[in-house]
């Protein structure tokens, strides 16, 4: 009955191609099972299709499955479906030819004449096929058009030739067999024949699939009759149900799902889009950052179905990055697809789709940092450090990202400040946003560039993350005031007579200041009497352009050179101790006191902003010269003093310490008198008088 086999060559470089497929094109060998189910549901789609002209192809009482039939003695694993089949020129021309698909062939006639749903097929490019050889050392299909009573069989072991011969099948549809390699581990291939390994992967590729995939019942001693047959996929995708009809419950159960988190999410986003682009989506705002989601390699747990059927589980197409803490599923039937199914095409659909979702996600944040503060804020000290690198990167959506930012400030030392709020604050004169960078709150308000904007009462932003550094960059100003750093530039905040006193200041100091920057010009590129100073004796800046030392820091730590750029000294006119300095360098300006001292005052400034000195055992020289010239200095207790009067002086003088003062009148000790103004400086000499 049945025609001698024919053997045909591949119509196309296949072994080239088939060394693409298994070893390049997919990333996981499972895959394999998602294309031939995929396919299958193309098949039953494409019956249904042709059933709208010519019901005859639609046997009464048609209820598709996809079955899956491992064999574990066979080592045989079979997909069998009810669809559409295919004639014996069509498996030749199909099959036989890589990259020509009968769907794509069919999708464009439906096109032609305009058939609904015509778009809604996806086997558009005929090699999801040849992933069974990735699995499989040869492959059966035996298949039989609706409407014809004639059957074929395909076979070919995946080398250059294929044979077809006429078969046997009682009712339309394709079954495929698959004899498989062993299981191999260290190259991805897991026993195919089990039934957990089949259903795991159903269910992470395949699961809202429209039509049923089972496997057969068990046969156990037990039953005389094999067990009903088992569903492996839900066939309910939760975005294609109206949100009134899911429940929290349910929202939280697909979230673990697909996200592995424990923890329920902080907030569910169900939209949907129908006219020139159409998707349904389910996102999530977790109320809990991944580990590592600052990591390179991170990669978004947002799944793309097209009808369905997952195409990519990880998909960073559809959100900017900074979103990529968003999780869900987004489900589109007309996305543009590459050959591999696994990587989108750059086009309006996948922009007008990721614009639009995006713009979701930007608006449920927005409603929950204005109805449920508390909220946000959990959602800001997990994710925020993200959102903020939006504002460096997503420029079309910056305007909105700064309204969403918030910030820990001078004003509360818990509470967190939007940019709107604090410009709401603002008092009578203060014109710009003043802010200040560093490591930790703590080391910023110990800053001595804050004093004179707490004397104001003027409110400072303390940024604190190192993506901080990339948000002030970007952003220069926000509704009109300009955003200025209290640790950059010169702040003049003095007017009126009290400005012309601070300039006349100026001049007399030039002199001293001069010297002191000859003195420290390795390190400082100028010393200044400062605007921002009111209790402490000095303080570090940078210029208004240069790098914040928090940036500076991070950018030596990725070098790993410690390069350092020439910072600006600013002293604080009105202190003792730099009064004190300027009397004894007008005394003597040759005096290396003062040298040593100009030293002193740069380390103690490096320290105040978390920084360490240029150079520590210099330093420590300076300092443990200081402390051995003052007890040298301090007076002797008396003799008869009786141990508590010492105690109690002691305690006293620990409560309120004498702050030493310099005075020209005073002759330092040892041979700092007599050296001249030194042109490097000194590296064992330590100061050898109290100031």
């Amino acid at each position: 009955m049945a025609e001698q086999a024919q053997q045909f060559a591949f119509q196309a470089e296949v072994q080239r191609l088939l060394d693409l497929v298994i070893h390049s094109l997919y990333t996981d060998k499972e895959i394999f099972l998602r294309e031939l189910v995929s396919n299958a549901s193309d098949a039953i789609d494409r019956l249904r299709f042709e059933a709208l002209t010519n019901p005859g192809l639609l046997p009464e009482g048609h209820e598709p499955k996809i079955r899956l039939v491992p064999d574990q003695e066979k080592r045989t694993l079979t997909i069998e479906d009810d669809g559409i089949g295919m004639t014996r020129d069509e498996v030749v021309q199909n099959i036989g030819t890589i990259a020509r698909s009968g769907t794509r062939e069919a999708l464009e006639q439906l096109k032609e004449k305009a058939a609904e749903g015509a778009e809604q097929l996806i086997g558009q490019f005929g090699v999801g096929f040849y992933s069974s050889f990735m699995v499989a050392e040869r492959v059966e299909l035996v298949t039989r058009k609706a409407g014809s009573d004639q059957a074929v069989r395909w076979e070919s072991s995946g080398g250059g030739s294929f044979t077809v011969t006429e078969a046997e099948r009682d009712r339309p549809g394709t079954t495929i067999t698959l004899h498989l390699k062993p299981v191999d581990s260290e190259n991805g291939i897991e026993d195919y024949t089990d039934r957990w390994v089949l259903g795991r992967i159903v269910r992470q590729h395949a699961d809202f699939i429209t039509y049923p995939i089972v496997l057969p019942g068990e046969k156990t001693e037990e039953l005389a009759d094999p067990a009903p047959e088992q569903p492996l996929n839900s066939m309910k995708p939760i975005w294609a149900r109206p949100p009134s009809e899911v429940t929290k419950e349910e929202y939280a159960d697909f979230y673990k799902q697909i996200s592995h988190d424990w923890s329920e999410p902080l907030e569910t986003i169900h939209t949907r889009a129908e006219g020139l682009v159409e998707y349904q989506a389910v996102l999530f705002i977790p109320s809990k950052g991944a580990m590592d989601l600052y990591y390179p390699g991170f990669k978004p747990s947002l799944r793309l179905y097209v009808k369905r059927m997952l195409v990519r589980e990880n998909s960073e197409e559809l959100l900017p990055r900074w979103m990529r803490w968003v999780r869900g599923a987004v489900d589109s039937p007309d996305l543009p697809l590459n050959v591999s199914r696994e990587m989108l095409q750059s086009d309006r659909h996948v922009r007008q789709i990721r614009r639009a979702l995006t713009k979701k996600v930007l608006d449920t944040l927005k409603k929950l940092q204005e109805g449920d503060r508390a909220k946000y804020e959990t959602f800001w000290r997990e994710l925020g450090r993200a959102v903020k690198e939006g504002v460096d990167s997503d420029f079309e959506n910056r305007d909105a990202l700064l309204n969403l930012l918030l910030f820990g400030s001078s004003r509360d030392a818990e509470g967190l400040s939007t940019l709107k709020e604090y410009v709401e604050r603002m008092p009578e004169g203060q014109a710009d946003i003043w802010y200040l960078t560093g490591s930790s709150r703590e080391q910023i308000e110990n800053s001595p560039a804050l004093e004179t904007f707490r004397d104001r009462g003027w409110e400072v932003l303390y940024l604190t993350d190192p993506v901080d550094e990339l948000v002030v960059q970007s952003v220069t100003e926000f509704e009109g005031k300009k955003l200025r750093s209290a640790g950059k530039g010169a702040v003049e905040l003095e007017e009126g007579e009290k400005k012309d006193s601070a300039d006349e200041k100026k001049k007399e100091f030039e002199p001293f200041l001069g010297a002191l920057q000859k003195r420290l010009e390795t390190w400082v590129k100028e010393v200044r009497l400062s605007g921002r100073l009111t209790k402490s004796p000095a303080v570090l800046v940078v210029a208004e352009h240069d790098y914040s030392p928090q940036l500076e820091r991070l950018m030596s730590m990725g070098r790993g050179d410690g390069i350092r750029q020439r910072r600006i000294l600013e002293l604080n006119a009105g202190h003792t101790l730099v009064q004190g300095l300027r009397r004894r360098f007008d005394a003597n300006p040759n005096d290396s006191v003062v040298g040593d001292y100009a030293e002193l005052l740069l380390g103690w400034s490096l320290l105040a902003e978390g920084s360490e000195p240029h150079d520590p055992v210099r330093f420590t020289q300076l300092v443990a010269g200081l402390m051995e010239t003052g007890l040298d200095a301090a007076p002797a207790a008396p003799a008869a003093a009786s141990t508590e009067t010492a105690d109690h002086a002691a305690q006293a003088s620990a409560e309120s310490p004498a702050e030493p003062t310099v005075d020209a009148s005073e002759s330092p000790a040892g041979p700092a008198e007599s050296s001249s103004e030194p042109s490097e400086p000194p590296t064992e000499q330590a100061p050898t008088s109290a100031v």
